[in-house]
């Protein structure tokens, strides 16, 4: 049981950094194909949760600045050209630095868009880590909020194959 939480903690933390790793599905899956120790849903998801925050909480300390990006991921202070690309990410910086006033201005709807966004992820949750940290949310209430939310979401997807599986075919 050990091994699969830890795998679970891993894939976690790895989605959390990574986009293209999707926990919800290795979460659903694990759950499904049912070759693995009974754990409880509210176990899984916590664990999940967890690694979840850990990894969004190096986001959140970049967007912070108390974490030096790569090189790479520096902007450059080179002269650009002009072009359609320049005038749209203007346009989108200026919209950025908007909401970022805002949500510095009114701390509680940064928490209760946080909130809704690690449950529902809806605005997309990354987002929502990186304009946390730029807009100076405390530490720990993004901990707090995201890690009740993370929980949440997770303890229901791991509770969602048994519900489809046991519950629903007794309506049919």
């Amino acid at each position: 049981m050990l091994l699969w939480l830890a795998l679970s903690l891993g894939v976690a933390v790895g989605s959390a950094l990574c986009p293209l790793i999707s926990v919800e599905l290795f979460l659903i899956g694990m759950i499904a194909d049912g070759h693995h120790p009974p754990i409880a849903c509210w176990i899984l998801g916590g664990v999940v949760a967890v690694g979840q925050v850990v990894g969004k909480l190096l986001y959140f300390f970049a967007a912070r600045g108390h974490i030096t990006l790569p090189k790479w991921l520096q902007p450059k202070d080179k002269p650009r050209r002009v072009t359609w690309l320049t005038m749209a990410w203007a346009k989108v910086t200026v919209w950025f630095n908007a909401l970022r006033r805002r949500c510095e201005r009114h701390p509680k709807l940064m928490i209760a868009t946080t909130g809704v966004s690690s449950v529902v992820g809806m605005p997309p949750f990354m987002a929502t880590t990186v304009l946390a940290g730029v807009a100076r949310m405390s530490v720990v209430a993004f901990v707090v909020t995201t890690l009740a939310g993370r929980f949440v979401r997770f303890t229901a997807l791991a509770a969602s194959p048994h519900l489809l599986s046991h519950v629903l075919p007794h309506f049919a």
